[in-house]
């Protein structure tokens, strides 16, 4: 997965242009997904794990959407979100 912060600091703050810059160059690591029947509790432990804030949600093979920490955040108690934001702030 390719975020905004990827293009703005592998290339546009290296004075390349994003048009030219290939996909490969700015995605790194392998990618880490959630499975469409999982719980918040399970979207919580692997965007920790993984140190995440967005995460690709597949039904099988197919990409059904994306769940993003603030997705999780409107939906849960402070408390579970505040120790992932913790969680992800240490690495």
């Amino acid at each position: 997965m390719i975020t905004d912060r990827d293009i703005v600091v592998k290339a546009i703050a290296k004075g390349r242009n994003p048009a030219e810059v290939p996909a490969g160059e700015l995605a790194e690591g392998k990618p880490v997904t959630i499975g469409a029947d999982d719980d918040a509790t399970e979207i919580l432990r692997t965007m920790g794990q993984h140190q995440v804030r967005r995460l690709p949600v597949i039904d099988g093979h197919d990409l059904v959407g994306m769940v993003a920490l603030a997705d999780v955040a409107r939906a849960l108690p402070d408390r579970p979100v505040g120790d992932l934001m913790d969680a992800i702030s240490k690495g």
